[in-house]
């Protein structure tokens, strides 16, 4: 074992810096493909503070739903992810009891 060779020094690998922090807002402004940006409008129920989205209250569901009687999809009916699931469950119970 004569013959050790040398470990050439490495340099050590450079701390990776954070090149963003992510963002907790959601975007103001949508970019349309070929115009100007459009500005979400904010959701109904959000802006209400509403809690509860009452199955039995058909006037409010009627709003969002086609003369079909589907749910309007939620880039039509501008609410937030949340509030959307909550219409279509209140849809769907007033469906089940022949309310709508």
């Amino acid at each position: 074992m004569a013959e050790e060779t040398a470990a050439a020094p490495t340099a050590a690998p450079a701390p990776q810096a954070q090149t963003e922090a992510p963002k907790d807002d959601k975007p103001r402004f949508v970019k349309k493909p070929g115009g100007k940006p459009v500005r979400r409008r904010p959701c109904a129920f959000c802006m209400e503070k509403c809690v509860y989205i009452d199955y039995k209250d058909v006037n409010r569901l009627r709003k969002y739903l086609t003369e079909n009687g589907k749910i309007v999809p939620r880039r039509q009916s501008g609410l937030c992810a949340r509030h959307q699931r909550e219409i279509t469950t209140a849809v769907k119970r007033a469906r089940n009891m022949s309310l709508i």
